[in-house]
């Protein structure tokens, strides 16, 4: 998003240096974005897991491992090197977003920005997920959109938003304690 947009005022920076000075394609690299509608391209896993670089098959495997989706591509005949249709049509939703976000984990980005990327996932694939995610991106910033309340428990810092706007920042506990809105999401799912 940075590149894509400017801000309107005040400044972004991006290990204290500004994002105008570092550039777009520097900044690109080190950001992993994986959205609640994942693409999948018309090629094989392999393809779509490394968007054509070069990885060993160990980190795949372990990328797949911490995305909770190493079963089911083990369960493949070709493995990696089954076929994806275009879209990924072949593959449930849940199963979309666990190569997405094995697609993020293998380039060990500095930030992870996962757009609603757990929202096709079962409460206990998605509970094994996040805790694998914790040991693995040590030391990355992870940015979490979620509507599911129990995907950000555990985050340093919640954002809520109503209608756009920013109702409450804080940890899940301050939230249940000064925001109304949050113990009201909180209470209903």
């Amino acid at each position: 998003l940075i590149g894509v947009y400017r801000q309107n005022s005040g400044s972004i920076r991006f290990n204290d240096e500004l994002t105008e000075d570092i550039g777009f394609e520097v900044i690109r690299d080190k950001i992993a974005v994986v959205l609640q509608q994942p693409i999948l391209f018309n090629d094989t896993l392999r393809h779509n897991l490394t968007l054509g670089g070069n990885f060993d098959e160990m980190p795949l495997w372990r990328a797949l491992e911490v995305a909770q989706a190493k079963d089911f591509v083990e369960a493949l005949p070709e493995k990696l090197d089954a076929p994806v249709a275009q879209g990924g049509t072949n593959f449930s939703g849940g199963q979309r977003q666990r190569l997405a976000i094995t697609r993020a984990l293998v380039r060990k980005p500095e930030i992870y920005l996962l757009d609603d990327s757990f929202s096709a996932l079962d409460y206990t694939t998605d509970g094994k997920l996040r805790n694998a995610l914790h040991s693995y991106a040590a030391g990355a910033t992870l940015v979490v959109v979620a509507q599911r309340v129990s995907t950000i428990l555990s985050a340093d810092q919640i954002v809520v938003l109503n209608e756009g706007k920013i109702v409450g920042i804080g940890t899940h506990s301050e939230l249940m304690e000064s925001c109304p809105t949050y113990k009201e999401i909180v209470l209903s799912q």
